[in-house]
């Protein structure tokens, strides 16, 4: 990470406004946002995301605090459930009642964000007497990971907005009004992906393998079905389910690799992320796939705004 600081530097003057993390098996939610924010005085940073379940309550609450106050009004916390995988397998922490996890995750927040003393039994957690001394003077925005209806209302409702993940850019018209039920001014961060090669089928080979490996995950299995793509994926799940890895591999269609991964030359992909926004999306968080043979900076250059 510490080999980032020139880069960092040169995407602000690039025109990226924004810099967004996650955590998954690399590194911490939140140390990349300190650094990116340090190095790019001028852009915001945010989590996306830092699972419900995997610190305490305070400790979510103290962690943002620090950067929040760090960063003075350029940090958003973004949550989330998670998925069993990382909270479960990863973590041995039960994934139990993830709605409500989060639901009271942030509304614990907004309490210890404004200074206040809690002492309060939530649906699923209890916090007696914590009172914050690190009271940021601007509270950090919370945004909620938001996949089904419940939980994009949710977010809607008791957070800044929704993030979104694994998505086609139509799929955010059916997704966005839950979100907006909240109010109009909601936002909508969305990670896209990004491929930057004109060689389609190793595009679709790269997409494929990470449709395998995530949306055989519960979590994400559910989420398109709702969407209306089991009969895209049906046969993958099924497959997948009887451990015929390369039989589900083989299944995933063409069509859903292109609706979901964004792949071709630099005017190609900055027109892919255009669809988003052209069909709700606010913040689009691009997450470049590596491409054997090509440098990271490099393509950030590209795929630079114009």
């Amino acid at each position: 990470m510490a080999e980032q600081r020139d880069w960092v530097a040169e995407m602000q003057e690039l025109g990226y406004t924004d810099f967004w993390s996650s955590e998954s098996d690399y590194a911490d939610a939140f140390t990349p946002c300190t650094l990116a924010g340090e190095w790019a005085p001028r852009c915001r940073v945010g989590t996306a995301i830092v699972p419900a379940f995997t610190r305490g309550p305070a400790t979510v609450a103290m962690t943002a605090a620090s950067v929040a106050d760090a960063l003075p009004g350029r940090f958003v916390l973004g949550i989330g459930t998670s998925s069993d995988v990382i909270v479960q397998r990863w973590n041995d922490i039960s994934f139990e009642r993830p709605y409500y996890k989060t639901r009271d995750l942030v509304r614990f927040l907004k309490l210890a964000f404004a200074g206040e003393k809690i002492s309060q039994t939530f649906d699923t957690f209890e916090i007696k007497g914590f009172r914050p001394s690190l009271v940021p003077e601007q509270a950090p925005k919370i945004m909620v990971a938001a996949l089904r209806e419940g939980m994009l209302k949710l977010a809607g409702r008791e957070s800044d907005g929704a993030i979104l993940n694994w998505l086609s850019a139509e799929d955010v018209k059916k997704v966005a009004p839950y979100v907006h039920d909240g109010g109009p001014d909601k936002e909508l961060i969305a990670r896209i992906f990004v491929i930057p090669t004109d060689d389609k089928e190793q595009a679709r080979g790269l997409a494929k393998r990470a449709i395998c490996a995530y949306l055989n995950v519960p979590v994400y299995k559910a989420f398109h079905q709702w969407l209306g793509n089991s009969d895209k994926l049906q046969q993958c799940w099924d497959l997948w389910e009887a451990g015929d890895r390369k039989g589900a591999l083989a299944s995933v269609p063409d069509e859903l690799a292109d609706e979901l991964y964004i792949h071709g030359n630099p005017a190609e992909c900055r027109a892919g992320v255009q669809r988003y926004i052209d069909s709700g999306i606010t913040t689009p968080a691009i997450a470049v796939t590596p491409v054997k043979g090509r440098d990271y900076r490099e393509i950030a250059r590209e795929l630079a705004p114009r």
